[in-house]
């Protein structure tokens, strides 16, 4: 730095804010620092500025699967943030192990990271806790917690599962069922708002109804064909089903397209998450749009603000409000609403005939 700064007849503070885009240095000065950088090869050690200025420009993200869409625009929206004030993004996968979750957390700390985001898969906080006392600002997206006081950015749960379930009731569906997620904030209101919209409506839930996925993101669509092979063997076949999450309801749909269950007509299949393929897929998937790419977006406008601030900042809670995108899988026609699919049994004993 101090020979760059001798070439250029600057001072070393000078090159050392060009490096980190301070906005006290005007294009013309950064453009000429960061070309004489880039002819000598420079690359800063991080390592050792942040042991002097407490900061290591890195941001922490750790979320259930990498693979999952939601959670990948959820990390591209707060990516594209951070890096415009000269933050970079340190991505991990906790597979939906609270364990490995757990040593991901620690392994992240190590790096001296100036804000850590977690969609965290614990069933309860007492690891975030521990992070919390710490001296890294922790931030939560997608899931929080009923006694855990924290930064918070995410979707409003309870109105996607009110959302989907009263576009499922308007197409015509009457006896309706959900594939629920996990005991965690995000399962809870989603289950919570399909219930209050199925009473209000006055339809019949059977508990049958109510299907568990064992683990909705990693093995998703494995685990939507299995709920859907379990709705066939109930006694009486739903005629609309909605999803915890797109994952579930593309292995939904996938199935029971395998199994002669025509979709909408006989089962209207309605997902959460919108994710940026579910236009493209076989039949189009209705999902609640949970805006994950602004949720990743806000959640990094949340983290430069509280670095930013002198004092302390108090907890808050972003909630985004989800909305509806209608495609080909809820879109019945004037097929009788009161004429049951046929179960697995039906369809197999019409097969022998």
């Amino acid at each position: 730095m101090k020979g760059i700064a001798r070439d250029l007849g600057v001072s070393t503070v000078t090159v050392s804010k060009a490096l980190r885009n301070h906005p006290d240095i005007s294009k013309t000065t950064r453009a000429r620092i960061l070309d004489r950088v880039k002819e000598l090869g420079y690359r800063p050690n991080l390592t050792a500025r942040s042991l002097v200025t407490g900061h290591s420009s890195l941001i922490g993200l750790i979320v259930p699967d990498l693979i999952h869409p939601f959670f990948a625009d959820v990390a591209k929206g707060l990516s594209s943030a951070v890096r415009q004030r000269g933050y970079f993004l340190l991505i991990s996968s906790s597979e939906e192990d609270p364990e490995l979750e757990a040593q991901e957390i620690d392994h992240m700390l190590a790096h001296r990271l100036d804000a850590l985001v977690i969609a965290s898969c614990q069933t309860d906080p007492t690891a975030l806790r521990n992070v919390q006392r710490g001296e890294t600002p922790l931030i939560l997206v997608d899931r929080s917690f009923k006694s855990f006081p924290s930064y918070f950015v995410g979707s409003d749960d309870y109105a996607a599962g009110k959302l989907a379930t009263e576009h499922l009731v308007n197409v015509g569906c009457r006896r309706i069922a959900h594939i629920r997620g996990p005991e965690n904030s995000v399962g809870i209101r989603r289950l919570k708002g399909f219930l209050d919209t199925i009473r209000r409506h006055g339809l019949a839930i059977p508990e049958e109804n109510i299907i568990r996925a064992p683990r909705v993101d990693v093995d998703g669509k494995l685990n939507g064909a299995a709920a859907l092979r379990q709705m066939m063997a109930l006694p009486e076949m739903a005629d609309g089903v909605f999803c915890y999450n797109d994952v579930i309801a593309m292995g939904v749909i996938k199935e029971a397209l395998s199994q002669g269950i025509n979709v909408p007509e006989d089962l209207a299949v309605i997902g959460c998450g919108n994710l940026h393929y579910d236009a493209e897929i076989r039949v189009p998937l209705s999902s609640i749009d949970q805006r994950s790419n602004q949720i990743g977006g806000r959640a990094a406008k949340l983290i430069l603000e509280i670095l930013g601030s002198e004092t302390p900042m108090e907890f808050q809670d972003v909630i985004l409000q989800p909305k509806l995108a209608a495609r080909a899988s809820t879109e019945r026609t004037a097929r009788s609403s009161s004429t049951p699919a046929k179960t697995g049994a039906q369809r197999r004993s019409a097969a022998n005939v």
